[in-house]
């Protein structure tokens, strides 16, 4: 099991260039990008506009790879997934995944695509998992997991990002008797293995951590966050139930532990897990709950720099109200605060913060424990809940109605 483990790891890695963002939340998974020689200073004219293209409805994010910028979006009463050519904009392919999808919290589908093995994986609104040739287009398979597994959808839709692990791709779906964590063939769409809670489904996407020393599936479902081998077997689990099952950040290693976070007035945690045998135990290092909460992400997974976590404090029921926190990991305590900064979402790289915002703006801040301290801001989108994606010193942005790339490498 060890070297099988090993070898998933190192498929997992070693295809991912300098200038890829393949999956939700980057590389690895936390939000950072190792690019540098980005901008540190604001041009006197502004950022440049590389290229912007027209999109379409929805809320997925843009993998880049292979210099293909992939999403997802709704148009003519269907999603498709897109591929764009990250330097010029232009349209490589289209590929029709599913009819329109609707919903009260927004149209259109809202996943991450993973792009893997020269595929992108990719998941609609209502839970259709497809496979498609990154360089081609051409559709090879696809799975509506909701109706294979007679669930429901997830009351905002299905958001999950597919994860990639060897010749896994996994995804957390509905099932009839609450959330199924389901892993299927990379190379012919054929289910590996499944694993079923009676959990509500949630929103977070499925990480693939070293806990305890051992390499495993982190799920954080409507009410628990769980560890599961790579072949789907239940390690432990910690009860983390949220108004409206809105457990929707990605679970984060701090150290060698895990944290969580959740808005509707939730909170934050530090987990410590300790494996002796085969049994697993868990510790919280620090708990901030409630109204008082240093830490209330709503959807947006904090990033950690420095022993510190920069995150989106939600203040209420999915309110209006957000301040944007630094707190000290080890601790829990509050390093610094900008009240009311608003609703965004962001990514890190060459010590500074990307951030861009529901209503438009992107901001550009340096990577400080100690105060916020911006260099820039720029109306970019007419708004958007997508971090942006960072490709050879371009961030890549969408709305519902266009792509943007914006270019934000170091002047000489």
């Amino acid at each position: 099991m060890t070297y099988r483990v090993l070898a998933l790891l190192f498929l997992l890695c070693s295809s991912v260039m300098a200038a890829d963002w393949p999956q939700h939340l980057g590389p690895l998974r936390t939000g950072h990008s190792a690019e540098t020689n980005l901008i540190s200073s604001w041009p006197a004219n502004g950022l440049k506009t590389v290229w912007k293209v027209p999109g379409g409805v929805g809320m997925s994010g843009i993998a880049v790879s292979q210099s293909k910028a992939v999403t997802l979006i709704q148009k003519d009463g269907k999603q498709f997934a897109i591929a764009l050519d990250v330097k010029t904009g232009q349209t490589k392919w289209e590929t029709v995944i599913a009819p329109a999808y609707t919903n009260a919290m927004g149209n259109g589908p809202r996943a991450f695509p993973a792009i893997a093995k020269g595929q992108a994986f990719v998941f609609s609104g209502e839970g259709i998992l497809a496979s498609i040739d990154l360089e081609t287009g051409k559709l090879n398979w696809k799975h509506d997991t909701i109706k294979e597994y007679k669930g429901k959808v997830a009351d905002y839709g299905m958001a999950a990002s597919p994860l990639v692990v060897g010749n896994f791709v996994i995804v957390t779906t509905g099932h009839q008797n609450g959330v199924a964590i389901a892993a299927y063939s990379v190379e012919n769409g054929e289910l590996m293995w499944q694993t079923n809670f009676a959990d509500p489904i949630g929103y977070s996407c499925p990480a693939f951590l070293e806990v305890a020393g051992v390499k495993q599936l982190v799920v954080f479902t409507g009410s628990h966050l769980r560890g599961l081998s790579t072949l789907g077997d239940p390690l432990w689990e910690y009860r983390y139930v949220t108004a409206y099952d809105c457990n929707i950040v990605t679970p984060l290693i701090v150290g060698k532990d895990i944290f969580i976070s959740a808005g509707e007035d939730h909170g934050a945690v530090r987990l410590k897990i300790t494996k002796s045998g085969d049994d697993y135990s868990l510790e919280e290092v620090w708990s901030s709950q409630g109204r008082t909460s240093v830490m209330r992400n709503e959807w947006q997974t904090s990033l950690l720099h420095d022993n510190h976590l920069f995150g989106f404090d939600n203040i209420g029921g999915a309110g209006p109200i957000t301040n944007l926190n630094c707190i000290n990991a080890e601790t829990g305590k509050l390093a610094w605060q900008v009240p009311r900064f608003g609703k965004g979402n962001a990514i890190a790289a060459d010590g500074k913060l990307f951030i861009s915002m529901m209503n438009g703006d992107l901001i550009v801040a340096r990577l400080d424990t100690t105060e916020y301290s911006e260099i820039g801001i720029q109306k970019v989108t007419r708004g958007t809940r997508q971090a942006p994606t960072l490709s050879d010193g371009v961030l890549l942005l969408r709305d519902d109605e266009s792509i943007y790339a914006i270019d934000v490498k170091a002047k000489q």
